[in-house]
């Protein structure tokens, strides 16, 4: 045999070991879920806030890809919760209120990932156990989740909610009743790094659910309250003038929140580093829906502009999607997040879920082929009933408009490229005739892949058999004419 052809046979093995060390067959990945409530996604550093202190999530935004529109389908708490743990439209799971119970027949992302060998945990604020008919609207807040409405998580540090984030309490998997020490945001992170160190080994899925920075906006710990001074906080353009004082407390109070869970963040992350896991896991970090802050004078969620609608998103996964960090821009919904997570877990996505998977065109680093992400509100409730101007809504968000229409007719169109702060509604502009006829035409597409027939609010309570909170039924004969 020549010294050519070994050399040959040499280069050959050589090739295929490089391959093999360049190119390596991926383990089943960690995943770790990271859900803050009511942050919406102006306020960040690496979305351009300078004013907002949150070092660790910019850190790691340049190691993750940046969803610029991720979108609360229904943006509001136990809604979102539904969809991204089952994958599903609000009007096919039925938790389109809060504290209604998600039904136990939902098959959830645990589940799915329990039956792959996962091991399940869930640590802070749970928001789908509910309450029954006819019960007190929040009576089941303050007591435990039965083991068979926990959805296939076994690990388990929940309450299942509340806004009191100093020494609040919670339960175990034994429903026995616990106190977070201090402000329950780092006990709840601390747990949760206990958790991952005793499952390193095997792999995990862990969902941890802080409560802030939701309002209580002024209960964070003085350390991070003393970060922030009212007066010189600059507000959103669209904050009307006679409110600006008032909005200015609130933001720096709910900013004190967010810097204390960016401190946090930022410990589990660098667990994970010296754990040695951090390529093999699987990060998500967002929110649930975002809040107005007093942007068009008004507070909290619900409504489909974009202080209510946007959340931050943060996907890091470097071993299959690197640790460069880049954007998207086209919109992704609430039911597409379950797929995803599924795809660049390599598990097979199961028939009950509608939402869309991603996945390969984040793998091969594309845009989403996403033209529209679906926003919807089938009955307003509490701080947006009827009677403070609530209504129902269908629309969509693209990467540039909103589009929104009631049950009177089209409601709302802004271009939100040249109109940022979505102070000019274009509906009915004839200079925007044809763009608001593409659109509808684009809406009732996405009604008609979900058939969606847009009934009035009572025909869904009534589907579900549920029952109004208090005064949430009221509403004038014109409510539809109001804010047009």
């Amino acid at each position: 045999m020549s010294p050519l052809f070994l050399f040959y046979i040499y280069l050959f093995f050589h090739s295929l070991i490089s391959n093999s060390e360049s190119e390596p067959i991926l383990e089943k990945p960690n995943l770790i879920i990271i859900l803050a409530d009511q942050w919406r996604a102006q306020e960040m550093g690496y979305a351009g806030q300078s004013q907002i202190k949150t070092p660790n999530l910019d850190s790691f935004a340049g190691q993750s890809v940046i969803f610029e529109n991720a979108i609360a389908t229904l943006p509001v708490c136990a809604p979102w919760r539904a969809s991204f743990l089952t994958g599903q439209y609000p009007l096919t799971h039925g938790i389109f209120y809060n504290d209604k119970p998600l039904p136990n027949d939902a098959l959830t992302l645990a589940e799915i990932f329990k039956e792959e060998g996962y091991q399940t945990g869930y640590i802070g604020k749970w928001h789908l156990n509910g309450h029954q008919r006819g019960e007190d609207p929040f009576s089941g807040r303050d007591k435990p989740v039965p083991v068979d409405r926990r959805q296939g998580f076994d690990y388990w540090k929940v309450r299942e909610v509340s806004h009191n984030y100093n020494n609040s309490f919670y339960f175990d998997e034994t429903n026995e009743k616990h106190t977070w020490q201090g402000y329950d945001v780092f006990p709840q992170t601390d747990s949760a790094i206990s958790y991952i160190s005793r499952n390193k080994a095997n792999p995990f899925v862990l969902m941890l659910s802080y409560g802030p920075p939701h309002d209580p906006y002024f209960s964070a710990p003085e350390v991070f309250q003393k970060l922030y001074d009212p007066d010189q906080l600059t507000l959103r353009p669209n904050v009307p003038e006679e409110f600006q004082d008032s909005a200015r407390r609130v933001l720096a109070g709910y900013y004190a929140h967010a810097t204390a869970i960016d401190h946090a963040f930022g410990k589990l992350i660098r667990s994970l580093d010296s754990l040695g896991i951090s390529d093999q896991t699987l990060v998500l970090f967002t929110s649930e829906h975002g809040d107005m802050l007093m942007s068009k004078g008004v507070l909290k969620k619900q409504r489909p502009w974009d202080e209510s609608i946007k959340v931050p998103m943060l996907i890091r996964y470097p071993a299959k999607l690197g640790k460069a960090s880049r954007r998207i821009q086209n919109p992704i919904g609430t039911p597409d997040l379950l797929p995803t997570l599924l795809g660049l877990s390599g598990i097979k996505i199961p028939d009950s879920i509608e939402g869309t998977d991603f996945s390969k065109d984040l793998v091969s680093k594309n845009e989403l082929s996403s033209e529209a992400a679906l926003i919807m509100l089938p009955v307003p409730f509490h701080e947006w009933q009827f009677s403070n101007g609530g209504r129902e809504y269908r629309g969509i968000r693209t990467s540039r408009y909103t589009y929104v229409r009631d049950l009177k007719g089209p409601w709302l169109l802004y271009d939100n490229q040249v109109d940022p702060y979505q102070f000019h509604n274009l509906t009915g502009d004839l200079a925007y005739k044809d763009l608001q006829e593409e659109l509808e035409t684009l809406l009732q597409k996405k009604l008609a892949e979900r058939k969606d027939d847009f009934l009035p609010a009572d025909r869904y309570m009534t589907r579900w058999n549920y029952l109004y909170d208090r005064k949430d039924s009221i509403r004038s004969p014109d409510y539809l004419e109001q804010n047009r």
